[in-house]
């Protein structure tokens, strides 16, 4: 095993919970099974706090409307990474990523432990879900596995990711993209327009910086 590469706040899964709910990610000494792998490392827990809904009964009003149904709530935030980069964690698959550009048709999962990414793209946990408002964020490997996001870095503005979860099909643009350290803060932010975000170790078969496309919701 090489040296475990533990990823601030979405990449090489260093995560400490910032006061806006975003993560930093770090390279910690470990073990490690790739070179490219993001790698979790213990994070202060998110506080959530949860009110719980009120039913009343009053006597039927006389062609009262409906009520308008509540907005969707907006995302936790990035939940906490286990210590154990390989954690036990349900495999989950949620959906499937297409990026036609890079010829990419990829399941994809739910999780933050390599156990997971392992099997491909997946979906941090408290980060928005794809179609709705705020970062969906994902990771995936460059060159071990399936090396899913191994040609992101040839993705340019305008071109496509589209993901399907739920039987809802979101289709989003390349807006941007950015090589960044270990330890950005910015990637994982939640943002108040539906976004996302892909990113994986850079270059490849290094975990030395994280390429980072970011992306806005077209349809």
């Amino acid at each position: 095993m090489g040296t475990t590469r533990r990823l601030a706040i979405v990449l090489c899964f260093g995560l400490f919970v910032s006061s806006m709910g975003a993560l930093w990610v770090q390279q910690a000494g470990g073990a490690s099974a790739e070179p490219d792998d993001p790698t979790l490392s213990a994070a202060e827990p998110l506080t959530t706090t949860t009110t719980a809904a009120v039913t009343t009964t009053a006597p039927p009003v006389s062609a009262a409307p409906a009520p308008a149904p509540a907005p969707a709530p907006a995302p936790a935030g990035p939940v906490r990474v286990p210590k154990d980069p390989y954690a036990p964690e349900p495999l989950v698959q949620i959906g499937t990523i297409e990026i036609p550009k890079i010829g990419l048709t990829h399941a994809i999962f739910e999780g933050i432990s390599l156990r997971t990414i392992d099997h491909g793209p997946s979906h941090w946990p408290g980060t928005a879900l794809p179609g709705q408002v705020g970062n969906a964020v994902f990771a995936g490997h460059r060159v071990t596995h399936s090396k899913p996001f191994r040609n992101i870095d040839q993705l340019a503005v305008g071109d496509e990711v589209i993901f399907t979860v739920n039987g809802t099909r979101s289709t989003y643009v390349t807006t941007g993209s950015e090589v960044v350290t270990p330890k950005a803060l910015h990637i994982v932010n939640q943002t108040p327009t539906p976004t996302a975000t892909i990113f994986a170790c850079h270059p490849p078969g290094s975990a030395k910086f994280r390429y980072v496309v970011h992306l806005s919701l077209r349809s």
